[in-house]
């Protein structure tokens, strides 16, 4: 496979700064929003926006079942913010009603670097990213409190995880979308082509 399929759930968040990246990244890139869409891409992101309303709107567009189903067959999927918190197996502090994906073992703590207003930007070393640190962005951004024995941590801040990896999946606290700096997208975009 030279350019794979990745679509990027698109029901709320910075869907089209995914779109521009994965792109950039010598990827073909369109919105998901059916399942339908779903089963066409050889990969997925989950946007970082409002993990509660992400998981709402994945259950009402009939997405969340077909989603778990895909992750748990070895789809390559990446998460930025929100979309790390979906894929969490656990999340420490989770709304009334708010589901996750699963596919990383890890638990997650929502907000964990405070509120908007308290927002940052960082450069994070990422593990399997060559060229010096990554420029993070971090928006009411969590953390990972811990991972289980199958989860790789890939990057950390100020102690924290915000980097994780687990078989075909990839996840990070930061938006590396929101930067033009395309790395940690075709990092993903190796791993979709690698899973082929």
């Amino acid at each position: 496979m030279t350019t794979p399929l990745i679509g990027v759930l698109a029901l709320q968040g910075d869907v089209r700064e995914h779109l521009i990246a994965l792109a950039a990244a010598d990827a073909v890139a369109r919105p998901v929003r059916r399942p339908e869409e779903l089963a066409e891409v050889d990969g997925l992101v989950i946007p970082g926006g409002e993990s509660t309303t992400i998981s709402k709107l994945a259950e009402l567009f009939g997405l969340m079942e077909p989603l778990r189903e895909r992750i748990a067959a070895g789809m390559p999927v990446y998460g930025t913010c929100a979309g790390l918190i979906m894929l969490a197996d656990k999340i420490l502090d989770p709304r009334s009603g708010q589901e996750t994906l699963g596919g990383i073992d890890m638990i997650v703590r929502r907000n964990a670097f405070g509120r908007q207003n308290e927002s940052f930007e960082a450069a994070v070393e990422v593990a399997g990213i060559d060229g010096g640190p990554v420029e993070g962005v971090f928006i009411r951004a969590p953390w990972v409190e811990s991972v289980g024995a199958r989860a790789e941590v890939v990057a950390e801040h100020d102690g924290h995880i915000v980097a994780v990896r687990q078989d075909n999946a990839l996840a990070t606290s930061f938006h590396p979308e929101l930067t033009g700096d395309h790395r940690v997208h075709a990092l993903f975009v190796d791993m979709v082509r690698a899973a082929a």
